[in-house]
């Protein structure tokens, strides 16, 4: 690291904006919150106890974690002294290209501006900015700190210290971060899941399925072989010991030939959706819906963790 990370500030206390404090403050970071939400100092204290047993779950010691988090006046406030930012805001181009014209002028000049944003890739923010050679996108997955993986993605005015110290950085946190050396928007991650998901809602738009018994078909089979070994290596075992060349002469010829499905946008077939999804899973609460969720993540990843070697692991190295 060109320079050790001691004190984070964490812009946007919503879902997303919690989950990284608490896993800041799990690693030993002194950890600054600013939102304008008025009951910020109670979402923090609720989040970190949600939190705890899960970075317990993970090997991290939570004792005092709290003591560790401090809610602050502003922007400035959170800042002015940080070695790391990660901003957790709207998304909006508008409000991101305000906000990072403000960080690099107030965040110290060795801080790493970080960006959660989902779809809109950092140079389309940071175009007009001095100094945005610290600003990259690190995109998480919700919660971030039960979901290891991060997207690392530079700007066109990313240096590539930047982009060291952000691989260092999350990598520190125990996470994943995977570097895409090309912005496009909505990154890898939620281009696959858009991807599958207007699959999903045609398919019930069209009455084939539906949404539970569409979420057993992916946890009951795809969950389980993309989280074992991933898409691609999952296909190039699928074509036995021909690899991948195989499945792509054989059976991905007449794959091939399936149409994907363009769901309807017409509010009413839309809302069907809603309804049916609504029918399958709400009568539970999101609390309750969030806590199954998160054990059942912690679960596979201690499964994963447990196997001998990892598949991905001299890839990544590679990579990074």
């Amino acid at each position: 690291m060109t320079h050790p990370f001691r004190t984070a500030a964490v812009i946007g206390a919503g879902t997303i904006g919690l989950s990284w404090t608490a896993l800041f403050a799990a690693h030993g970071l002194t950890v600054r919150v600013s939102d304008p939400r008025p009951d910020l100092a109670e979402a923090v204290d609720t989040a970190l106890a949600q939190s705890a047993p899960h970075l317990a779950t993970l090997g991290l010691d939570v004792t005092g974690l709290a003591n560790r988090v401090h809610v602050a006046a502003d922007v400035t406030e959170a800042v002015h002294d940080a070695d790391v930012v990660q901003e957790n805001g709207p998304e909006n181009l508008g409000f991101k290209k305000e906000l990072f014209g403000r960080l690099v002028e107030e965040a110290p000049w060795h801080a790493l501006l970080l960006s959660s944003s989902s779809a809109i890739p950092a140079t389309a923010f940071t175009g007009d900015l001095r100094h945005a050679d610290r600003v990259l996108v690190g995109h998480p997955f919700n919660p971030p700190h039960v979901i290891p993986l991060v997207e690392v993605v530079p700007g066109e005015y990313t240096s590539e210290d930047a982009v060291q110290d952000a691989v260092d950085f999350y990598t520190f946190l125990g996470r994943t971060p995977v570097v895409e050396r090309k912005e496009i928007p909505g990154f890898v991650g939620n281009r696959l899941q858009h991807a599958l998901s207007r699959e999903a809602a045609y398919l019930v738009q069209q009455g084939v399925v539906t949404p539970d018994d569409l979420d057993r078909v992916l946890t009951r089979s795809l969950g389980i072989r993309w989280a074992a070994v991933g898409l691609f290596l999952g296909q190039h075992l699928g074509g036995g010991p021909g690899g991948y060349r195989h499945l792509v002469g054989h059976i991905g010829a007449s794959m091939g030939e399936l149409t994907p499905g363009e769901p309807s946008k017409r509010p009413e077939d839309r809302l069907r959706v809603v309804e049916a999804v609504e029918k399958a899973y709400g009568n539970r609460s999101y609390a309750d819906l969030a806590e199954e969720r998160d054990r059942r993540q912690l679960a596979v990843l201690r499964a994963l963790d447990g196997t001998t070697g990892d598949t991905h692991t001299n890839a990544h190295n590679e990579e990074n």
